[in-house]
């Protein structure tokens, strides 16, 4: 999965950093991030800190993986103009490249990037006061000083859901009507008040219309897309397993054998790795 970056190590400990020239950079605008594609050694290649020190720019310290640190840019028309080898790309893009492995390092680090960025950028003023909000220095928080309100990073729960077939011979397949082209899972966001446990029996019946049994817990996943934390379970169907798609949200949803199955084109997705599980047989 995009996350599994061993044996780089990703260190997400806050706190305040001095910038240096060598030191990778992010810059965002409008949500797509200044990258370099390299076609031959299929590598993406960030600018560094040293390539914005023209700009008068003051640099928010990210994360660190193994002993490179990473720093996100402020948004400042113009800035990009001057690294004219770089262009911009959404993270789909980035995902969807043909990628050398040892660049898996490169593409989570601006997945992760762009989770703290969409981050700051959502929360320029606090909630409560209206007031601008700055930057703590102690912890990975925004600080309002009129109301004494603090924010911390958005992570929103959610589930991906492989429903077997009461013979464990066939799993569900979906696909949505906007948004990913390819098979996934039935998959939603938990709401106040659930476990992730009623998150998994809830969609599951708003989707696909199936009630579930035996649910259990798998794997987890950041994702940084919608700002997730995926949490993989499997289950199987409870009583009669005719399906009753929500036409509004799906546009496919069918039980597959495990011949059928179609996977993903790469491996960054929980989704992806739970459908190969089913698909080679190993025990689910």
């Amino acid at each position: 999965m995009i996350q599994d970056i061993f044996p780089a190590k990703f260190y997400n400990h806050y706190e305040e950093q001095s910038a240096y020239h060598e030191d990778f950079a992010f810059f965002f605008s409008e949500g797509k991030v200044l990258v370099r594609y390299n076609q031959e050694t299929q590598a993406l290649i960030f600018p560094t800190c040293g390539d914005f020190s023209s700009q008068g720019l003051s640099p928010t310290y990210l994360f660190s993986i193994d002993n490179q640190k990473y720093f996100l840019m402020p948004e400042k028309a113009g800035v990009s103009a001057c690294l004219s080898d770089f262009s911009f790309y959404t993270l789909r893009q980035l995902r969807d490249m043909p990628l050398a492995p040892e660049a898996k390092v490169s593409l989570f680090a601006a997945f992760s990037a762009y989770h703290l960025w969409k981050w700051y950028d959502d929360n320029k003023f606090c909630g409560h006061c209206g007031k601008p909000l700055e930057h703590d220095s102690v912890e990975r928080a925004l600080y309002c000083s009129s109301c004494k309100s603090k924010i911390y990073p958005r992570i929103n729960p959610a589930v991906i859901i492989g429903i077997l077939n009461q013979n464990k011979d066939k799993i569900l397949i979906t696909k949505y009507r906007t948004g990913y082209a390819h098979s996934a899972l039935v998959a939603g966001f938990t709401e106040f008040g659930e476990t992730l446990e009623q998150t998994v029996e809830r969609e599951v019946m708003e989707e696909v219309g199936l009630k579930v049994k035996n649910i259990r817990y798998y794997k987890s996943q950041p994702w940084a897309l919608a700002q997730d934390i995926l949490a993989g379970f499997f289950c199987e169907v409870e009583g009669d397993d005719k399906i009753k798609m929500d036409e509004g949200e799906l546009k496919y949803a069918e039980w597959v054998s495990r011949e059928e199955l179609v996977l993903q084109p790469n491996d960054y997705s929980l989704t992806n790795e739970m459908m190969k599980l089913f698909k080679t047989g190993t025990a689910v």
